[in-house]
């Protein structure tokens, strides 16, 4: 590990900025796309910082994955449907979710889409109750997998299928679980104790480090298992997801806007959302 790497880096570079509430990135192709959450829009943008929108959802939240297919898959909360966008850009049903309050979304190398939800509203002001995560079978049946996700966050999955790690953010932690070839979920155990860090979206790289988006503490840290921070971005905003991708896996993309609150009528301040990247050593691995 160099010297720069080893507590702190900067150099974050500024590729798209004016946006609302972004989450979501998920570098496919030769593009990074993520979602504004604000708009209900999902932009893909490239390297130049040439950006369109692909898709528009109205839903809050609006989370994406892609498929081993190449298909964009895309959880519209509100209605309980998880959609997959069509070649001409339709969206139609993927799956039917059966209720509504849905988040984050990650699809394992076997097809199996894991779509996690809280067991409350906080932005309705619902007392506390602890969530889940769902498997979607690539045939399309829903069951859930796993429960007691204290506020479940981003997911990610290591690059051999054996692991799913869901961020608990207000347990201040990474939940590891062994996936089995069904998709069924076993052996929970705390894959990483974060201290004051509160995990939002996260990402997995070929060294099975984890990265993940933290929006009171602004910044992203790269944490091995068990919880050791190696690398730390600093923030001038919350970030709330990062992804690995660019042409050799090595570009951190990191989406960060400044928080406003759940009770707030404006998630974010209206216009401060934007797409970041950074350079790193090790490149990204497994899904997202």
């Amino acid at each position: 590990m160099t010297k720069k790497d080893a507590v702190r880096m900067s150099g974050t570079r500024t590729l798209l900025t004016g946006r609302g509430l972004v989450e979501s990135p998920r570098w496919h192709g030769d593009r990074l796309y993520f979602s504004d959450w604000s708009a209900g829009e999902v932009i893909a943008v490239d390297l130049g910082g040439h950006s369109e929108v692909v898709a528009r959802v109205a839903s809050l939240p609006l989370c994406t994955a892609w498929s081993p297919e190449g298909r964009l898959l895309i959880v519209s909360s509100p209605d309980g449907r998880l959609l997959r966008l069509e070649p001409d850009g339709s969206p139609v049903t993927h799956a039917d979710l059966g209720r509504t309050g849905w988040n984050d979304i990650v699809v394992d190398g076997r097809g199996n889409a894991f779509v996690n939800r809280c067991g409350f509203d906080p932005m309705a002001g619902e007392s506390f109750k602890p969530g889940y995560v769902y498997q979607v079978t690539p045939g399309g049946a829903v069951r859930q997998v796993a429960d007691d996700i204290a506020f479940p966050n981003g997911m990610a999955v290591l690059a051999d299928n054996s692991t799913l790690i869901v961020a608990d953010s207000y347990r201040h932690r990474l939940v590891g679980f062994d996936i089995a070839e069904d998709g069924s979920l076993s052996g929970r155990r705390v894959w990483a104790e974060l201290g004051e860090g509160t995990p939002d979206g996260i990402c997995v790289d070929e060294e099975n480090a984890v990265w993940y988006a933290d929006v009171p503490n602004r910044r992203c840290v790269r944490v091995a298992e068990g919880g050791k921070a190696l690398q730390t971005v600093e923030l001038d905003r919350g970030g709330f997801a990062c992804a690995l991708g660019g042409p050799d896996g090595r570009t951190l993309f990191v989406v960060a806007a400044e928080w406003q609150g759940m009770t707030s009528s404006d998630l974010v301040v209206p216009g401060s959302g934007q797409v970041l990247t950074v350079e790193v050593e090790v490149p990204g691995a497994g899904w997202p």
